[in-house]
């Protein structure tokens, strides 16, 4: 990609940066001796180009002729047993396998729920207080863990299954009562209708292990029930991830049910095809969600454990889609072993992280090829850098989609000094609703805001409208006076169409994380720049633990960590200011935090802005 500045005489030598001398002074950002960003040298390592989103191509398992004529007989309409043993009266319903998932859940929401309370991102509920019936004015969270009914793995994770049963028992029994037959509402969207048949087959001893011959049955008859009717019903999910959720129900339920071949290839068939369309050909998901990228690896790892139960081995592409999902998240694993504030996801803590990928099986390294996931992540030890180097996701594929591109986060070690305010996809926890569309603008990101616009349109409904259409990005790793840096250089067209100005951001990370320099430049989108000027504001959210401590000249401030460190933030072109913020952790709770922000007026002829944020000691 063609350079439109330079940063050269911009940024200061660090002599001592490596040792980080704290008896340095700041660096100054313009000096006669300043050391370029980029050396006249040829660069050592370029990556390609960033390319669009891609759905991938994943080929069905191979089956013979007289299960294919089997499956076209389930997908028209006629039943199992009708199937397989045409003159025997049909099975009762019972399960064929007790499944044993290595995915724990959180223990902590578990205690909460045998103390008679959800616990969902930061709010409890009393069990007795909530309304189970399909029309219930649930927020996304309550509705999700209420009628997908993810909290059996929390319970199960928490005590001894006779502990945990009685309280499994009564919340089922409440549901069983407000939703006696298949309808409308939040019960019978089919994501949330196959994450509960789903939790109820592979959690099978809390529901139906106990003394309640009754309850045993009402339940294996509400799981058949539920089954047929995502046989009807699977595509029409709101977007692809709900739709994988009813084939991974469907295909447990041919498993663990009689009769249920039939079923099984029906769902496998159907299930790999919706992968295909869900997940690019690097293995992110199109929504570009590290939430959603989650939910997918743990509803897979839950189907493989049916297979284990029944001694069956899973489909391949079900594996080697398990393996291409994991890179790509670890893409976004910070220093500290936690997530990254993406696309609406919180910070999810490394702890949870580590626990899905040990269930995954998979072990691997963080994806380096990035294409339609669009994240770089730059790790100089013991330093982290990512950034939103992709246009956002389309609108059928975005969840809690955010107006993010060439936002970044940065960390030093286990502390997070630059960072998104992250959580609008669990927004109605302790998240409040009415902030959902404030969290996923670009404001709310550590990027330009230009004109207090969105690069890209916020709609309701998770969606996103027009704006960011082309990123380009470039990555080498060039030569520094003292040592190698890895260099990022993408821009974005969001706000042509507006403002005729296009964003470009310049990040160099010294290789040993102790130095971060950015530039960020608007670049006429035409030949010729407009008049006039446009306010312009540059956001870097201070991560929770940062402690503030500004100068006396405006151009600089420090950031003091837990750890003892001292880092400095210098800014070449423009005065500094001090506003408030939001931090979202990973259970949903808020934090207040500070910001840092470049702002003024920019000419619409273009602007140019340099900053440096480096470790003195």
């Amino acid at each position: 990609m063609a350079r439109t500045a330079s940063a050269k005489d911009r940024l200061a030598p660090d002599s001592g940066a490596a040792d980080g001398n704290a008896s340095a002074p700041a660096i100054p950002m313009r000096t006669a001796g300043s050391e370029a960003l980029v050396s006249n040298g040829k660069p050592v390592v370029e990556a390609a180009p960033q390319r669009s989103l891609i759905v991938t191509d994943i080929a069905p398992p191979a089956i013979t002729a007289g299960e294919r004529l089997m499956r076209m007989a389930y997908r028209l309409g006629m039943s199992g047993p009708t199937i397989l043993s045409p003159f025997r009266k049909p099975a009762k319903p019972r399960l064929l396998a007790t499944v044993e998932c290595p995915l724990d859940g959180d223990r902590v929401a578990g205690m909460a729920l045998r103390a008679g309370h959800f616990l969902v991102y930061g709010v409890k509920a009393p069990i007795a207080q909530i309304d189970f019936s399909p029309v219930a004015k649930l927020t996304p969270p309550f509705e999700r863990t209420v009628h997908g009914f993810s909290w059996l793995r929390d319970l199960e994770s928490c005590g001894a299954r006779a502990q945990c049963a009685p309280v499994a028992e009564r919340v089922v029994t409440a549901w069983l009562d407000a939703n006696g037959q298949p309808g409308k509402g939040a019960a019978w969207k089919v994501e949330n209708a196959g994450l509960r048949l789903l939790a109820w087959l592979v959690h099978a001893p809390l529901v139906m292990g106990g003394q309640d011959k009754a309850l045993r049955g009402r339940t294996l008859e509400a799981c058949e029930e539920t089954a047929r009717w995502l046989d009807r019903h699977v595509g029409r999910a709101d977007d692809r991830l709900g739709e994988v959720a009813g084939w991974c129900a469907i295909t447990a339920a041919g498993l663990l049910l009689p009769d249920g071949k039939p079923r099984r290839l029906f769902g496998e068939a159907g299930l790999v095809r919706a992968l295909g369309e869900m997940v690019g050909d690097d293995g992110g998901v199109l929504s570009r969600s590290p939430q959603a990228q989650m939910q997918a690896i743990a509803m897979l790892i839950d189907l493989r454990a049916c297979y284990r139960a029944t001694r069956r081995d899973p489909p391949s592409a079900i594996e080697a889609m398990l393996a291409m999902l994991v890179p790509p998240l670890l893409a976004l694993m910070h220093s500290d072993g936690g997530l990254g504030s993406w696309q609406g996801a919180p910070a999810v803590s490394a702890e949870r992280l580590a626990a899905l990928i040990a269930a995954s099986g998979v072990r691997t390294r963080p994806l380096r090829d990035v294409r339609g996931w669009g994240y770089q992540r730059v790790y100089a030890k013991p330093a982290t850098l990512q950034l939103d180097a992709s246009p956002p996701p389309l609108a059928k594929h975005a969840r809690s989609g955010c107006a993010s591109t060439l936002a970044f986060e940065f960390s030093h070690g286990t502390h997070r000094l630059i960072v998104n305010c992250g959580g609008a996809g669990i927004a109605g926890g302790q998240v409040p609703v009415r902030i959902e569309q404030g969290l996923r603008a670009t404001a709310a990101h550590s990027t330009m805001v230009l004109g207090d616009a969105n690069s890209t349109a916020v709609l309701i409904n998770g969606k996103l409208g027009g704006g960011v259409n082309e990123v380009e990005i470039d990555r080498r790793t060039i030569e520094l006076e003292y040592g190698t840096a890895t260099r990022l250089e993408a821009s974005h067209d969001g706000y042509a169409a507006r403002f005729g100005l296009l964003h470009q951001r310049i990040l160099t990370l010294r290789e040993d994380g102790s130095e971060l320099r950015g530039e960020d430049l608007l670049v006429p989108a035409g030949r010729r720049g407009k008049r006039g000027k446009v306010p312009f504001a540059i956001r870097f959210h201070l991560g929770p633990e940062v402690e503030l401590r500004s100068s006396s000249n405006n151009r600089s401030a420090g950031l003091v960590l837990p750890d003892g460190s001292y880092w400095q933030f210098v800014s070449a072109d423009a005065e500094i200011e001090v506003d408030e913020s939001l931090w979202v952790d990973g259970m949903g709770h808020l934090h207040p935090v500070q910001q840092l922000v470049i702002q003024g007026l920019a000419s619409r002829g273009g602007g140019h802005y340099a900053w440096l944020l480096k470790k003195m000691g």
